[in-house]
């Protein structure tokens, strides 16, 4: 095939926009021919409703939701525990605050690329980075991005299963069977049939963690039943701030920090692709979009910084509860913090029913990550890179034939009712998060020649979202997930912390990633960035055609006290 370096003016030739009724007149007696879908021509974009075209069925608050929802699950409720008493209180408050500030970078990167052309088949990190880099690297990132968000789901089935087991000893089998039937009819039927399954699990989660955040400023200060006195710092103190790691002193310090940045991870890995992936869905996504962007972070803030303040102040990592559950391998309310800080101030009443929230959280953060699965497989199939017939949607604008392959991998979760099988998927669920780390890489990389693409030109005036000094931190960001990529499995290099599968599982990514670079790169020998003037050619018509939706767009404001109410909460 011909190297994008060597593009001139006789590429692809662009669609004219000439207004109104014109741009329907010129798109739809176009067809989607094998060359221009290998290609990503702007013909696949057809308003004719095509067999690969979905339908807008996402709503504001739907999107809001399921940013949040796909966030917010066991990492956060359960996880939060190993980290706590492995590195101590002060680590891991550093460490969500640190992770919070590199994902609101990444949102911020995502939803200026992803508004700009928020139409189908354009808005997957696979898309973008086909769009802006070349195929190759596209390549790499569509199904590095794919298998991650597959291994999630069987991994936060496994999350429910587990968390049921806290009120009966039935065969786990039966409650992953359960599990996978409810994830994959979720995700298979329309999409607002998701949007509000997600909604309303979602504003359970919400709920729960804001309990739980006022819950632990009541303990703070000593209302339990069984207090006394301000309970404060206490814990800061007695045992202390920090665990020292590895070694002593600062250096144990430093690496209690590094390793609780590591751990916290996988409580925010790849929410901000799962949000962008929604708006080819969305209504209205060039207004829905940014608002639920620019309300993520501070929501992030509050519910993932908010929550590790309380951890810390409410358990200490020395607590005997905790340890005891780590030790014995549970997953359940048992092991949560936040339930053993609430048991140990005398509240009996509440384990169960957090424990029921608990498992909603690992539902919904399952489901959503199966949804970002099967459209990036849609997305792929639309560019050529994986077969055609994923590319087919149903009548009710449900890519079927997507929906299948990620299904596939819930069955993985059956892994984990075996004890001789259930360390092999631990080792694919680490790798899954490794995945999201190397996704932000990308996310990074596309992003700053997004940049250099626009300025050259001079596109800045049609950017609809953009936050300030996203350029530096596009930079940093992308720095600082490469080493944390490189150094997140640096434990086992220590003196007696050797480990066989703690190495595979924290460093075979980086080799599945090189493996796809050189596939993508053989089968289509580019070695450089497409050039900007093919760039050109297959951006401004994209840019046309989301303005044109935009201007037909119906936009209906709510009069009522409540419903605006809602607008500025949701």
């Amino acid at each position: 095939m011909k190297n994008v370096a060597e593009c001139s003016s006789s590429t692809t030739p662009t669609v004219q926009i000439a207004g109104d009724k014109k741009l329907e007149e010129a798109i739809v007696t176009e067809s989607v021919k094998e060359d221009d879908l290998e290609r990503g021509s702007i013909d696949v974009l057809s308003y004719e409703k095509p067999s690969h075209q979905m339908q807008r069925g996402l709503k504001s608050r739907h999107m809001q939701l399921i940013a949040l929802g796909s966030a917010i699950g066991t990492g956060l409720f359960i996880g939060t525990g190993g980290a706590l008493s492995t590195c101590g209180p002060a680590p891991l408050l550093i460490s969500y605050i640190i992770m919070s500030f590199f994902v609101w970078t990444i949102m911020n990167q995502l939803t200026e690329m992803v508004v700009l052309t928020p139409i189908p088949g354009e808005s997957s990190m696979y898309a973008l980075a086909r769009a802006y880099l070349n195929r190759p690297l596209s390549f790499v990132c569509g199904w590095n991005l794919f298998y991650a968000q597959a291994m999630i789901a069987p991994s936060e089935i496994t999350a429910s299963t587990l968390l049921i087991q806290y009120w009966t000893d039935a065969n786990s089998a039966i409650f992953v069977s359960i599990f996978i039937v409810i994830t994959i009819l979720v995700t298979a039927l329309p999409v607002k049939f998701f949007g509000e399954s997600e909604f309303w699990v979602s504003m359970i989660k919400l709920t729960t963690i804001t309990g739980l955040i006022i819950l632990g400023v009541v303990i703070f200060f000593g209302g339990g039943p069984d207090q006394h006195h301000v309970l404060g710092f206490h814990y800061w103190k007695h045992p202390g701030a920090f665990k020292p790691y590895i070694s002593t002193g600062n250096t144990g310090n430093f690496c209690a920090v590094w390793t609780a940045i590591v751990k916290s991870g996988f409580a925010f890995v790849l929410a901000p692709e799962t949000l962008t992936s929604c708006s080819a869905e969305a209504d209205r996504p060039r207004r829905n979009m940014p608002r639920a962007a620019n309300r993520f972070v501070w929501r992030l803030m509050l519910f993932y910084v908010g929550g590790a303040l309380v951890v810390g102040v409410t358990v200490g990592y020395d607590n005997q509860r905790l340890l005891s559950a780590i030790s014995s391998g549970k997953s359940n309310a048992a092991a949560s913090p936040f339930v053993i800080g609430i048991k140990d101030v005398g509240i009996k009443v509440l384990p169960h029913i957090i424990n029921a929230a608990i498992l909603t959280g690992a539902y919904s953060a399952g489901t959503a990550e199966m949804y970002g699965a099967s459209r990036m497989l849609h997305s792929m199939a639309v560019k050529g890179t994986a077969p055609k017939i994923f590319a087919k949607v149903n009548r009710y604008g449900v890519p079927y034939y997507s929906i299948l392959v990620p299904s596939c991998f819930c069955f993985l979760a059956y892994l984990n009712c075996s004890n001789s099988t259930s360390q092999v998927f631990a080792w694919l669920s680490n790798i899954s998060t490794i995945s999201g780390f190397i996704s932000w890489i990308f996310v990074s990389l596309t992003y700053i020649r997004f940049r250099k693409i626009i300025d050259h030109l001079h596109l800045n005036d049609r950017i609809r979202f953009r936050k300030p000094f996203q350029k530096i931190c596009a930079y940093i960001s992308g720095g600082f997930f490469v080493i944390l990529s490189l150094t997140n499995g640096y434990a086992v290099f220590t003196r007696g912390n050797w480990s066989v599968s703690d190495f595979f599982a924290n460093y075979i990514t980086i080799g599945f990633v090189a493996v796809l670079f050189t596939i993508g790169t053989v089968y289509y020998r580019e070695w450089k960035f497409k050039c900007v003037e093919e760039i050109r050619q297959e951006l401004i018509p994209k840019i046309e055609m989301a303005d044109e939706e935009e201007k037909n767009e119906i936009v209906i404001e709510s009069t009522t006290w409540y419903g605006k109410l809602g607008n500025i909460l949701i």
